[in-house]
């Protein structure tokens, strides 16, 4: 792909389809190999309008309005980056060749609906997950869990991101509580939900799977280290690299990484999620963009996620080596308020081989991430003992 110079005749447009603490750094990364980026989101002045070319502030999922802004920019490349878009929409303007969508239109078709990819990943590719069912009703959602889920179980939103609407049902007591909390979590009010059985596993990984150009006319898939996180209430609270695993595991996890990210297709990175019990692999769930857990990456790998997404967009090499053990964690908002500050930054980098990053979100909820801190060291624990030491040292606190 020739690459042009921005706000230029021969730009590369670039239009980045949620422009969250996620999108930010795909931008910058963008930007720095010479790509014009236009940056799209809910609301104004999210992370990614702060650093982009020019930015927007729309409903992502009514297909009117992501045509109408696609027609006026003409970007070459569309980057979806969260799950709330009119897909359908994207397919048919894929299909009409006026953008490419990143990896495919029908990638984020199948990814940004639960229901889709693990029909496609169990149904289709017979690849091991969790025992699954959907309902569009509390009345379903009872019927598959006593016709063969069971108890303990998680129900999800078909469509939600970082733990919203998640909820571990440990009896019918929880069932309408959980039910309730799905409905308010989706992204898009479908009244549908997954519920799957519990696997009892020892731990969970993040496999970050490149699909990039060969040099050759194809595409190489690359893996990075496995990523280790902890999670709760269904969001990442910190994550490691690398994760320690036997090679079997490692193995077997990297064959369904491949083998779900090549029927997706396209180019860029996926998220891939994998339980792991001794050398047994289960698939939980894929993104098809720069994940979470993968922060860490900022300060493990030579090219992070979001550099190795910007070139595998781009048409261009990828180097997923790692460069030493690091560990992220989550820097809560703590509190309600609009244009909040942060005291202990000077403390929290004190701490040796620590990093960090503040994501600029122009509003703070209790349980918002408003930043990530990140560390690196000789060993993994104490990598992961600094990052959740930086992370308690930023204090937010309410802006003057």
């Amino acid at each position: 792909m020739q690459i042009g110079t921005p706000l230029s005749a021969s730009a590369t447009r670039v239009m980045l389809l949620g422009s969250g603490e996620l999108g930010k750094e795909v931008i910058i990364s963008l930007q720095r190999l010479g790509a014009e980026v236009i940056a799209v989101d809910r609301y104004p002045h999210a992370p990614g309008h702060q650093v982009a070319h020019r930015w927007y502030a729309i409903d992502m999922s009514d297909p009117a309005a992501l045509r109408a802004l696609v027609e006026q920019e003409r970007p070459h490349l569309i980057v979806p980056e969260i799950e709330a878009i009119a897909t359908d929409e994207l397919a048919r303007i894929e299909t009409e060749g006026l953008a490419e969508v990143i990896p495919t239109a029908r990638a984020a078709q199948l990814t940004m609906n639960r229901e889709g990819i693990r029909r496609l990943v169990a149904e289709e590719l017979g690849l091991p997950t969790s025992g699954y069912a959907f309902a569009e009703s509390l009345e379903a959602l009872q019927q598959a869990i006593d016709g063969g889920v069971g108890y303990p179980c998680i129900v999800k939103p078909v469509m939600s991101s970082s733990g919203k609407g998640q909820s571990t049902l440990h009896g019918p007591e929880d069932l309408e509580s959980a039910w309730n909390y799905a409905m308010r979590g989706g992204r898009v009010q479908r009244g549908r939900v997954i519920v799957e059985a519990m696997i009892e596993f020892d731990y969970e990984i993040t496999l970050l799977t490149v699909r990039a150009a060969d040099g050759e006319g194809g595409i190489a898939t690359h893996f990075c280290e496995p990523i280790g996180h902890r999670q709760e209430q269904g969001d990442y609270v910190e994550s490691w690299q690398p994760q320690a695993m036997s090679a079997r595991a490692l193995e077997k996890a990297r064959q369904i990484a491949q083998q779900v990210t090549s029927a997706l297709g396209g180019r860029g990175i996926f998220g891939v999620e994998l339980f792991i019990r001794a050398e047994q692999v289960w698939f939980s769930e894929v993104s098809p963009r720069p994940h979470d857990t993968g922060m860490v990456t900022m300060a493990s790998q030579y090219q992070n996620e979001f550099e190795l997404h910007a070139r595998a967009i781009l048409g261009l090499p990828v180097d997923t080596s790692l460069r030493e053990n690091a560990a992220s964690a989550v820097i809560y908002g703590g509190l309600e308020a609009k244009g909040i500050a942060f005291e202990g930054v000077a403390e929290a980098l004190q701490i040796p081989g620590s990093d960090l990053r503040l994501f600029g979100k122009p509003q703070s909820f209790t349980r918002r991430r408003m930043g990530v801190a990140l560390a690196r060291a000789e060993s993994v624990e104490q990598a992961r003992e600094r990052a959740l030491e930086v992370a308690r040292r930023v204090r937010p606190v309410p802006g003057e």
